[in-house]
């Protein structure tokens, strides 16, 4: 008998989840080295990109596509809902609670059987918000890294380093995240082949989202007409051009701005050039700091390390 499959992404979407994952794979593949910079593998690693400032550049680029990809998302997801009228399936809900007491309850042998999961279970919700929260933070930290003297023009100077350190310390947390929590439950627990396919079979539903098959089956939920999603497709399109166009302008200012405030700082004359290689050095303020033999400006106290290589380059 010929296996009947549900379609369950849509060809975007597995489009978009490679972009996502391409891009994740180069930032902490080019940020880890940084954040570690003193260790054996992180020079290896560098001097692979062919050294750390190409490494910076690539981050940079990643950083760009996995921000593009965000916004590409947001779009996606407000149109299956607004305009589709797609249920929000994703929203965690008091029955997800239920669920992940329910599943400790099952591994423990305190309750007789696995939670039954919909379209989405507690352990896709769990690391979808995950990943939704997580990429907040690395854009706005990574911003606040990326120009450091235009927002310390209008916050502390103590933004810069805890940025850093939570910009630093979410990358580690994500990657272990994905070796252990994803990689586990998609790839070793059951090897879901849905987002290379678009679909899983009624077998694998039936064994993963039981309910969801249920629904299915039962026709729900009714799909919209074609003259009410039209309707809202006409109102949605101008909002959501509007919306891109804003959060691409917030976009190309926030990697151009930087460069406007060196000139502006540096005016008429540079700052001075960094007299030394950077490989082996990725802690500036080690040597530099008031209590050392190379002091920087007074003024200079509570700029973070990304600060110095904004405004001083390594001599040619």
């Amino acid at each position: 008998m010929e296996k009947r499959y549900y379609q369950r992404f849509h060809w975007t979407q597995i489009v978009e989840h490679w972009v996502m994952a391409l891009s994740f794979v180069t930032l902490a593949t080019t940020g880890l080295p940084q954040k570690f910079s003193d260790t054996t593998w992180a020079h290896a690693i560098a001097e692979f990109f062919g050294g750390v400032q190409m490494l910076r550049e690539i981050h940079h680029i990643a950083a760009i596509v996995l921000i593009l990809t965000s916004i590409v998302h947001f779009v996606g997801v407000g149109y299956r809902v607004l305009v589709l009228q797609t249920p929000l399936y994703m929203w965690m809900r008091w029955r997800d609670l239920r669920d992940l007491i329910q599943a400790i309850g099952y591994y423990l042998k305190l309750a007789p059987s696995y939670p039954r999961f919909e379209r989405y279970g507690f352990i896709e919700k769990l690391e979808y918000w995950a990943l939704i929260w997580g990429t907040v933070l690395m854009i706005v930290t990574g911003f606040i890294l990326w120009n450091p003297i235009w927002f310390t023009s209008f916050l502390p100077g103590e933004i810069v380093p805890a940025a850093k350190a939570a910009h630093g310390y979410e990358a580690v947390l994500a990657v272990l995240a994905i070796l252990t929590w994803h990689v586990y439950f998609v790839h070793f627990r059951h090897f879901n082949k849905s987002i290379f396919t678009g679909k899983l079979s009624e077998e694998e539903l039936r064994h993963e989202h039981p309910l969801e098959l249920e629904r299915l089956q039962r026709g729900e939920p009714p799909a919209p007409s074609a003259e009410s999603v039209a309707r809202r497709r006409r109102v949605f399109v101008p909002v959501a051009a509007l919306v891109v166009l804003f959060l691409l302008a917030g976009t190309f200012y926030m990697i151009t701005v930087e460069q406007t405030a060196i000139e502006t700082v540096a005016s008429p004359g540079r700052a001075p050039t960094i007299p030394h290689a950077l490989e082996l050095r990725g802690d500036c303020l080690a040597c530099h700091n008031l209590q050392t033999q190379w002091p920087f400006p007074i003024d200079h106290t509570g700029r973070g390390n990304e600060s110095c290589l904004s405004c001083h380059w390594p001599a040619k």
